[in-house]
């Protein structure tokens, strides 16, 4: 594809219109037709980021700097349709890193002034689907870990370490030690099979 054509493909691909946050058909431009209560508020609730947040950030680099790696932003059941923040696929340890107002914390939720009808009952489904959630995955043997976006990154990041590295030494019927996850304690480990 030659230069040319390829800044007009772009060009056409940012005139289409996003069916997520495009005005809805037969409104006007800059009036709002959704939840949002004003123009400025419908932009401020679409900054919010859904991955890669600050408190989700400090957390991932201290459990990254301790040796763990994982997935991100992943399904741990591939039939389910909730994401968790971070996986461990083989400890089989699932990281939910909730926000305050989102997931109604008992400690800083604070209902909003405009719409709060709307609000309500949105941080109310929101908590029924987190334990709904939580309860299909414990149901399929995963550990899950629910961690405030208000708690220390560093007393998080030790809770999931603890997890991820008890969860390895369990083992379940018929498989394997995982090769190198006792490397702390070898006493409780058997050492892997060798061979074919």
């Amino acid at each position: 594809m030659s230069p040319r054509a390829s800044t007009t493909a772009k060009r056409a691909q940012r005139a289409t219109p996003n069916r997520i946050t495009a005005d809805p058909p037969n409104t006007k431009a800059g009036t709002v037709a959704s939840w949002a209560t004003s123009p400025a508020t419908r932009r401020a609730m679409q900054a919010n980021r859904r991955r890669d947040t600050a408190p989700e950030m400090a957390i991932r680099r201290l459990v990254h700097a301790s040796g763990l790696r994982y997935r991100v932003d992943a399904r741990p059941l591939p039939t389910a349709r909730h994401t968790a923040d971070m996986i461990f696929t083989r400890a089989r340890v699932a990281v939910f890193i909730d926000g305050c107002w989102w997931h109604g914390c008992a400690e800083h939720y604070r209902p909003p002034a405009s719409n709060a009808g709307y609000w309500a009952a949105k941080v109310a489904r929101n908590r029924e689907r987190d334990r709904l959630a939580d309860e299909a995955l414990v149901a399929a043997g995963w550990a899950v870990i629910r961690v405030w976006e208000h708690e220390l990154p560093e007393s998080a990041a030790r809770r999931i370490e603890a997890a991820v590295r008890a969860a390895r030494h369990r083992q379940r019927p018929g498989q394997r030690p995982v090769p190198g996850s006792c490397r702390n304690d070898q006493s409780r480990c058997s050492p892997p099979a060798r061979g074919r």
